[in-house]
């Protein structure tokens, strides 16, 4: 499973409609509301950075009220908890 940290700047007025529009979005797993530089940050988990791109260029930054972003790749986890593992539960390979 690939991780990308995806840091959006978006018009004030329209904050909470594009966060909804984000959380809605296949492969974007959290939306946060944040301070500092940006105003939204999305938690992207996919299977290949193919999909992030697609998911990045093709889909979230043709949201109209996003203004500019920063998108990072997660090369190493360090907490307790493993998503990837959830998501398999009662799963079997």
């Amino acid at each position: 499973m690939v991780t990308a940290i995806v840091n959006l700047k978006v018009e004030r007025s329209k904050v909470n409609e594009v966060a909804n529009q984000l959380s809605g979005m296949e492969g974007i797993t959290e939306v946060f509301s944040i301070s500092g530089r940006f105003d939204l940050l999305a938690i992207i988990r996919v299977e290949n950075n193919e999909q992030i791109a697609d998911i990045v260029t093709g889909h979230m930054l043709k949201i109209e009220g996003i203004i500019d972003s920063e998108t990072s790749l997660a090369f190493k986890c360090y907490s307790e908890h493993d998503l990837a593992s959830m998501f398999t539960i009662g799963m079997e390979e």
